[in-house]
């Protein structure tokens, strides 16, 4: 009798979708999401050819990217934004659609409606024209973002050519520190890794750490696995996964729900699975972590400094150092709990889901914002938004100063009203921190929830674990 060779889950899930093999593999996607930015012209293209969507029923899509997330009664001022969501809502008609509409009560965030509505699920692929589609690999996906061309190809195909990656398992040894978030641990891998430390392959995160995190916080380290470079993040599902899509909309129905765990739970890579890399850390020495410059690599914990240039051996690290510290406005060796910010943003797919505002408001809760911040709390959907204020989080965010707005990606991207003034200094829960990321010449610092709240309460960044 032959013994099969053990197989990683990433391995497990990409064989199970090949339809068909040439210099890449066809794979079959399970689940297409979209939203009104990169889904036009893949619309168009289809309607040239005279192909209709495949699967209309793998398809959803949602209005989260150019939305305003103040008053959603009032007229779209700006002329593309309303274009791109008359165009979104004209395109799901046509082709026969389900679309979370900008009045629709669970819209969100694309990447928070996928997961509570029940449409992501273990095994599956998943694809959205969207780079942080990898938040859905915590649920023991594979799911990636794709360009608009691939979209119109999954529109007409339920299919798509892709290259099979090499596989690096990240493993974390111990607890991750009271005080210490899943933003936390990721900032911290993508700090010793680099932006480009996962480029190339499909990343599973093992360990203590990661079995130990709720759904959202899985999702939060998935969701910025692109960030490392990777295309692909993934964390094996096990009872929180289930426990969590367990009657949602979409999950799979009561009667057949134990046939279907059986299978999920083949799904983890098999002891002695071959990876083609292999990292471990300590996670016990993870702190709270504070971006200094401009990208998600630029990181120290926050009871640290400013790295001072000759500590980069690398010339082009060095370089990159320097012209990230003279567009951020900061001197080598000061410390972090100097850096005053003039912002506060709590929100986006990465931490705007209701775990997130809860430690937020834990923060907050009887105190004020400081003297010249401005703060905002934008929800991750309308799902969240709901339960948070049926817990009365709205309360404590508006007492405190904090703007409370509508669901949406927000000042994430600043494709929308919410944007940084030039040379603002901001604490953000979102996942990226480029040159005018959040608005022209804005400066964004990456950092958890509890890390923003506590910066908006102070004026600058503070740890946070004295708060607490």
């Amino acid at each position: 009798m032959s013994i099969e060779t053990p197989k990683t889950m990433f391995g497990k899930i990409w064989d199970a979708h090949i339809v068909d093999q040439e210099q890449d593999d066809l794979l079959y996607i399970d689940l297409h999401l979209c939203h009104e930015v990169t889904s036009p012209q893949a619309f168009e293209g289809l309607r040239l050819a005279n192909r209709k969507v495949r699967r209309p029923n793998k398809t959803f899509a949602v209005q989260d990217h150019c939305i305003p997330t103040l008053d959603r009664t009032l007229p779209i001022l700006d002329p593309i934004a309303k274009t791109q969501i008359e165009t979104l809502q004209k395109n799901c008609r046509q082709f026969g659609i389900k679309l979370y509409d900008i009045l629709d009560p669970n819209q969100g965030v694309v990447h928070v409606v996928g997961p509570e509505r029940g449409l992501v699920q273990p095994g599956q692929t998943i694809v959205c024209g969207d780079s942080h589609t990898a938040t859905h690999g915590a649920f023991g996906a594979i799911a990636f973002g794709i360009g608009t061309s691939e979209v119109e190809h999954v529109f007409a195909t339920q299919t798509l050519w892709q290259k099979m990656p090499k596989t690096f398992r990240i493993h974390g040894e111990n607890a991750l520190p009271q005080g210490c978030s899943a933003k936390d641990l990721i900032l911290y891998i993508i700090g010793r890794l680099s932006v480009s430390g996962g480029t190339g392959y499909a990343v599973e995160f093992t360990g203590q750490p990661f079995v130990q995190l709720s759904m959202e916080g899985r999702m939060t380290v998935c969701n910025m696995a692109i960030e490392m470079g990777a295309r692909f993040g993934m964390i094996a599902p096990d009872q929180k996964t289930f426990d969590y899509l367990l009657g949602r909309e979409y999950a799979p129905d009561r009667n057949f729900w134990d046939t279907i765990v059986k299978q999920w739970k083949k799904l983890p890579s098999d002891p002695g699975a071959e990876f083609d890399n292999l990292w471990s850390f300590d996670a016990s020495q993870v702190e709270p972590m504070v971006t200094w410059g401009t990208n998600p690599g630029q990181v120290v914990s926050v009871t640290g400094t400013i790295p001072k240039l000759d500590s980069f051996r690398n010339a082009a690290d060095r370089k990159m150092a320097e012209a990230a510290l003279k567009y951020m406005d900061l001197k080598p060796g000061t410390p972090i709990t100097d850096i005053a910010v003039q912002r506060v943003f709590i929100g986006s797919c990465t931490n705007g889901r209701i775990e997130d505002l809860r430690v937020a408001a834990d923060i907050v809760k009887g105190k004020r914002i400081a003297l010249g911040v401005r703060g905002m709390v934008v929800p991750g959907s309308g799902t969240v938004k709901r339960q948070a204020e049926l817990e009365g989080l709205q309360h404590i965010f508006i007492a405190a100063g904090f703007e409370w707005r509508e669901p949406g990606c927000s000042m994430c991207l600043g494709m929308n009203p919410d944007k940084l003034k030039p040379y603002e200094h901001c604490a953000s829960t979102s996942n990226r921190n480029f040159e005018g990321r959040q608005g022209k010449n804005g400066r964004t610092h990456l950092v958890s929830p509890a890390m923003a709240a506590a910066a908006a309460i102070a004026g600058h960044f503070v740890d946070v674990r004295q708060l607490m």
